[in-house]
């Protein structure tokens, strides 16, 4: 069990969300309030390709983590600093199989797509951003440390501090892959 460290949302495709007190997720939908918001597929980028898309990034979550191990490499990353609208710590969410539930505070229940896909907007943030969010494994597979995408199930207020749940899905779990 892991908790909340905070949440974000913007009504703009920017690339930072600001922190906010709460957030409600809308269920089929994402976050109240996000430029993100929506059955079909808000990513600007992908929305140009396909706008009839199924929207399986309502929402992003980032493990605290990782900006722990950003700010040890120098630079200077908060919540909600890379677009995440949940920060997550003690929850490894990068380890989770597609399909994965997380459970987030009292009522709210996102299921987990995907991974992230790092963009060179990173680079833009903070200039050599991009490299320092991939890495390799022992076997010399792409690491995306960027977090995860998912979709909502139940919707609800979330906050800081409050649990996070891991409900890992049936039978042979699929590895996560960018979404």
């Amino acid at each position: 069990m892991g908790t909340i460290e905070a949440v974000s949302r913007s009504s703009e495709h920017a690339f930072t969300k600001p922190t906010v007190d709460e957030i409600h997720l809308l269920a089929g939908l994402g976050v109240a309030g996000d430029a993100h918001l929506g059955v079909t597929v808000q990513h600007r980028s992908r929305a140009r390709r396909d706008p009839t898309a199924p929207n399986l990034r309502q929402v992003h979550l980032v493990h605290a983590e990782l900006h722990d191990e950003l700010r040890g490499l120098g630079y200077d990353v908060t919540p909600g600093a890379v677009g995440e609208n949940v920060t997550t710590r003690g929850v490894d969410l990068l380890g989770l199989p597609t399909g994965a539930r997380l459970h987030l505070g009292a009522v709210a229940v996102v299921e987990v797509t995907g991974l992230r896909n790092p963009c060179l907007q990173l680079d833009g943030f903070r200039p050599g951003l991009m490299k320092a969010v991939l890495g390799r494994d022992a076997s010399g597979n792409l690491v995306r440390k960027a977090g995860v995408m998912g979709v909502v199930l139940a919707g609800g207020p979330v906050r800081p501090g409050d649990p996070v749940e891991v409900e890992l899905p049936d039978g042979p779990h699929r590895g996560l892959e960018p979404v």
